[in-house]
């Protein structure tokens, strides 16, 4: 059987650790949102106030949450319509086929990763407290951070309750989920005594260095520095936050998370059954090797096989265990957590050893 063997299989990867070659040991959080240039437009007054589906949106929060009509009335009155934020989450006319290796290159690169060696030196203590407390490693967390926000230099420019009330009124392929996150808002304004039209960060609605939308934010941010508040525009919170997230979401400590494909068959369509059943990991390396995939040393326990498209290239496959699954409650790509996984294993290879994860 002639095989495919892809030309990176496993150099720079988060690999199987040697320690977890046997059994045992988001999100829809955040969206990993396209780069906004400048300051966000004050927008246009679309008078959200008197629009019937505000007011039934309005009488909904008033009869469940026990809010103000009045409150509430005079926040949308305030409201703009943000053509930028319809402009941002429109898919491109012209989209582009996708590549893998083009996704890796804007997170897995020199800058990202010196950005991040000094946030976990800056933090290191946050990040041991919550490796230990969570058992997500910190180069995990600091990763994830690197790739939502380049560590805060990223958080976003759009004023929230604006953003949302533009998607939740007037975008309808998202209206209701976007909805729900404008109701967690105005629940987490209350919950922190602040206005709602407080609240800055990126186009669809997510805050701070980790990129929460208000709805995760009410279920996992946490307090982490001890100053009684919740506040993901600091490193300590967001470290915890991020270390939390996970933990809830199943994170196996020191369990492994991906691992290369040495070489698949040249013929696609033998394999083309055990990509579509996703991200879960259902297939023992067993099954996979009897259907002709070349696997190294790798953890006999359930993975998914994900493929890596890179346009003109032989796709490049990995196994993504239970962890894998987990990074992509965070974000639902393959290419986003394939890419924080990386940039985590280039942060811990390039860490001074007191610097290292326990996960070593």
């Amino acid at each position: 059987m002639k095989l495919i063997i892809p030309a990176a299989a496993c150099l720079g990867l988060l690999c199987v650790p040697a320690h977890a070659s046997s059994p045992g040991a988001a999100h829809g959080a955040t969206k990993h949102h396209k780069k906004t240039h400048g300051h966000a437009a004050k927008g246009e007054a679309r008078h959200y106030e008197t629009r019937p589906e505000v007011l039934a949106f309005v009488d909904d929060m008033v009869q469940r949450n026990d809010f103000s009509k009045q409150d509430l009335l005079n926040w949308f009155a305030q409201a703009r319509y943000q053509p930028a934020v319809i402009q941002a989450i429109l898919p491109p006319a012209n989209p582009r086929v996708r590549s893998w290796q083009t996704y890796r290159a804007r997170f897995v690169e020199p800058k990202r990763i010196n950005a991040g060696l000094r946030f976990w030196s800056a933090h290191e203590d946050s990040l041991r407290r919550a490796e230990k407390q969570y058992g997500v490693p910190a180069e995990i967390i600091v990763a994830i951070i690197g790739v939502e926000t380049i560590y805060g230099r990223n958080t976003g420019n759009f004023e929230t309750f604006s953003a949302l009330a533009t998607l939740a009124f007037d975008y309808p392929p998202r209206a209701e989920l976007f909805r729900r996150e404008l109701e967690a808002l105005l629940l987490l304004a209350r919950d922190e005594k602040r206005s709602p039209l407080s609240y800055q960060g990126s186009f669809a609605g997510a805050l701070g260095l980790p990129q929460f939308l208000p709805s995760s934010l009410r279920n996992w941010a946490v307090d982490f520095n001890g100053d009684h508040t919740v506040d993901l525009t600091q490193p300590d919170d967001a470290i915890g936050s991020v270390g939390r997230f996970l933990a809830e979401h199943g994170w196996e400590s020191g369990a492994p998370i991906l691992a290369p494909v040495l070489a698949t068959p040249s013929d696609n369509g033998d394999i083309a059954d055990l990509l579509v059943t996703g991200l879960t990991p259902q297939w023992l390396p067993a099954d996979l090797r009897q259907r002709g995939i070349v696997l190294g040393a790798v953890a006999e326990q359930p993975a998914a096989l994900i493929d890596l498209i890179t346009p003109d290239q032989a796709t490049e496959y990995r196994l993504g265990y239970r962890n894998f699954y987990v990074l992509t409650r965070y974000n639902r790509s393959s290419f986003y957590a394939t890419a924080v996984a990386d940039l985590a294993a280039a942060l811990r290879d390039a860490a001074s050893p007191t610097s290292q994860s326990s996960t070593q």
